[in-house]
């Protein structure tokens, strides 16, 4: 990284100090080192709520991590691009990526479009990655022409290639309204043959108790007040975001039921990790 970039993104970072910020707090849930005072104390006001809060911000990441390592090693994808990928740590893609292929020959473009959450990954991709083969760019979900456009700026996306493309524990940020859909068909669209797209979110089904359930509404209801407003889905309501792709076993599960590991949380009781996943292919 030269020398400005590293000031703007210093900048970037000391002028967020005031108010908490997203990714960080996400960040102190996974037990990440890259969050404030701020930041702690939003999250632990979350977490008096939701008091497994922490365990599934972890389960969500877990099942990236699984999913990745399946991607390059089994299926021998290269390519990967990780939309809404928050702050660099434990279990990174590319980390996790190249791990799986010892060749290491895998390159990953993260995306973010919080402008702190860029500045901190420049920070630390700086340190920890390859900048022949790992990039941190600015854009947003949403806008998914744009997006792409700068994913094929960075020259690391070949055309033809397979891509896993990952959107993790960000969905449940994304409402109806803000046409989830149109914009998960673009994406799909955009992948050639062989590609995965890796998709996962929290979910408000089957509530073990009415206390849970009220939790899960309040939860929704209290991110309704920031910047980052959603909703939670079942697993009916989130199977159409794969749209006609096949959907590799075990197909849409809990998360913790993905092809569990050893260290993987709520593996006995899949259910209770509220976070539900799947990968599929495109023919």
């Amino acid at each position: 990284m030269v020398s400005a970039e590293r000031d703007d993104a210093l900048r970037a970072v000391e002028g967020s100090l005031d108010r908490p910020s997203a990714a960080r707090v996400y960040d102190y849930f996974l037990g990440g080192n890259t969050n404030y005072a701020i930041d702690r104390a939003f999250a632990e006001k979350v977490r008096e709520r939701i008091p497994l809060i922490g365990e599934y911000c972890k389960t969500s990441r877990q099942f990236l991590a699984r999913a990745v390592r399946r991607c390059a090693g089994e299926l021998g994808i290269r390519q990967f691009v990780d939309i809404g990928s928050g702050l660099p740590t434990a279990g990174n893609v590319h980390e996790v990526a190249d791990d799986a292929r010892p060749e290491h020959d895998t390159r990953v473009v993260y995306i973010d479009n919080e402008p702190i959450a860029l500045a901190h990954s420049t920070l630390l991709l700086a340190d920890t990655a390859d900048p022949e083969r790992h990039t941190a760019i600015a854009a947003d979900l949403l806008q998914p022409d744009q997006l792409w456009e700068r994913v094929r700026a960075t020259g690391l996306v070949e055309r033809d290639q397979p891509v896993a493309l990952l959107v993790n524990a960000v969905l449940h940020f994304i409402k109806d309204e803000q046409d989830p859909d149109g914009i998960l068909e673009f994406y799909r669209g955009a992948l050639p043959s062989g590609s995965v797209i890796v998709l996962s979110q929290m979910t408000n089904e089957n509530p073990a108790s009415d206390e849970e359930r009220q939790a899960l509404a309040d939860l929704v209801d209290y991110y309704e007040n920031t910047t980052n407003p959603g909703q939670l889905r079942t697993s009916s309501e989130f199977a159409r975001f794969f749209g006609d792709w096949e959907l590799l076993d075990p197909g849409l599960v809990y998360a913790p039921a993905w092809h569990p590991d050893a260290d993987t949380l709520f593996a006995a009781v899949p259910s209770e990790s509220r976070v539900i996943g799947g990968v599929a292919r495109k023919p």
